[in-house]
């Protein structure tokens, strides 16, 4: 009875068995492709695959011996990818060559110290005139340039706002419940936004407005030694990133820093862009005149692209402008990026003040020590430098009748 009893047990428990294993085998076959109009995710599934993972796993372990194990895993921990950098992020003799008879020595000093050795150069820029304040490190600065990094995102959202895609407050969407404004895009140089906009705007209006600001074009007005940078008659390949590439990185373009300066110029005026000119002589600055290039449809839409720029340097990626100014109002936008063993780092900004207006492109390369908030450091140091010297403040004009008093026939 007693035997009889067990062999009924333990055929009922082999039947069960049979079930939950049938059951569970059915479970995952159903489960392992998607049904129309069924969101439910399949635990059996997941599960399943997880076993199989683990099983591999496990049966390449019992097959190595035990210090096999340990160097692979050891290897795999520390295991990490460094970019080589072939070019030195210091230089000596940087101002070696200048010609700097027409600059404002106020200007040009305080560039020098602020760059210090960093290999890179300095350019400031009257932006109501055009005229190149100070140019440190001429050969730099008049080079064909470099790949723009993220600063190609001003020319990208400027493109974005004449077409009407998007204002400041726009939100886009980035990804699953993410997204963007304007605002935050450009404070923190988000890459994906970027992408976004260059692939919804396509290659030939991101082209157009590109030109008209500037890029592939000189933008000095005789200015000796000046290269061109260059701009890509087509979109770049795809498996360089396409559009979206050239827009968050600048991939395949190659802008100057008299480019840079002369756009974020167009922005900090309200709209005209200014031929640079560099003056060589005392005699040119005496006789100098403002040279317009064109004027620019942009002022309805630069108080949208404003807000962004000074929260790169609140709060954003250019924050480092802080550790050494704060006490007027910059407005800028960093780039990093690196190409064949060269590492690549701006910055250009404009003081947005009522007297003293100035624009400054830092631009560095070198090393893993160069890089856009680096850049932004040095320019608030050259804000610094002009503001202990008053450059600021407001100049006490001169009434007309006392003008020329002494013969001289100049004001000062």
């Amino acid at each position: 009875m007693f035997r009889k009893l067990v062999t009924a047990t333990r055929r009922a428990a082999v039947a069960a068995l049979v079930m939950v294993v049938g059951t569970s085998v059915f479970a995952a076959t159903i489960n392992s492709s998607s049904l129309p109009g069924t969101k439910t995710k399949s635990h059996n599934v997941a599960e399943t695959q997880h076993a199989k993972k683990k099983m591999h796993s496990l049966a390449h372990s019992h097959a190595a011996t035990p210090h096999a194990v340990r160097t692979t895993v050891h290897h795999t921990a520390h295991r990490r990818y460094y970019e080589r950098f072939y070019t030195s992020s210091f230089a000596d003799a940087l101002t070696e060559g200048d010609v700097t008879t027409g600059e404002d020595p106020i200007v040009r000093q305080a560039a020098i110290d602020a760059l210090g050795n960093m290999n890179g150069t300095v350019v400031a820029i009257e932006p109501t005139s055009g005229r190149v304040l100070a140019m440190v490190n001429q050969k730099l600065a008049l080079s064909s340039g470099a790949q723009p990094c993220s600063t190609i995102k001003l020319s990208v959202a400027l493109a974005a706002l004449s077409e009407g895609l998007i204002d400041k407050e726009t939100p886009v969407s980035l990804g699953s419940r993410y997204h963007m404004n304007l605002t935050e895009a450009l404070a923190h140089s988000n890459n994906a936004y970027f992408e976004a906009l260059g692939r919804e705007l396509g290659f030939d209006r991101v082209s157009y407005y590109a030109h008209q600001y500037g890029l592939g074009e000189l933008a000095g007005y005789n200015i000796t030694g000046e290269h061109l940078g260059t701009y890509p008659e087509e979109v770049i390949p795809d498996k360089l990133g396409g559009v979206g590439k050239m827009c968050s990185f600048g991939e395949g373009v190659s802008m100057t820093p008299l480019q840079l300066g002369a756009m974020v110029s167009a922005i900090a005026n309200g709209g005209t862009l200014y031929y640079l000119q560099h003056p060589t002589s005392a005699q040119e600055v005496a006789d100098f005149q403002p040279r317009v290039k064109r004027h620019l449809d942009i002022a309805p839409i630069i108080p949208e692209i404003s807000d962004g720029m000074a929260g790169a340097v609140q709060y954003g990626t250019a924050r480092s402008v802080r550790l050494n100014f704060s006490e007027e109002s910059i407005l800028g936008k960093t780039g990093t990026c690196s190409r064949a063993g060269t590492r690549f780092g701006w910055f250009a900004s404009y003081a947005n003040t009522d007297v003293g207006r100035i624009v400054t492109v830092v631009f560095l390369q070198g090393g893993r020590p160069t890089y856009g908030p680096k850049a932004a450091e040095i320019a608030g140091h050259l804000y610094r430098n002009l503001y202990d010297h008053n450059f600021f403040m407001a100049r006490p004009s001169i009434p007309a009748t006392t003008a020329g008093v002494g013969g001289t026939g100049v004001s000062q």
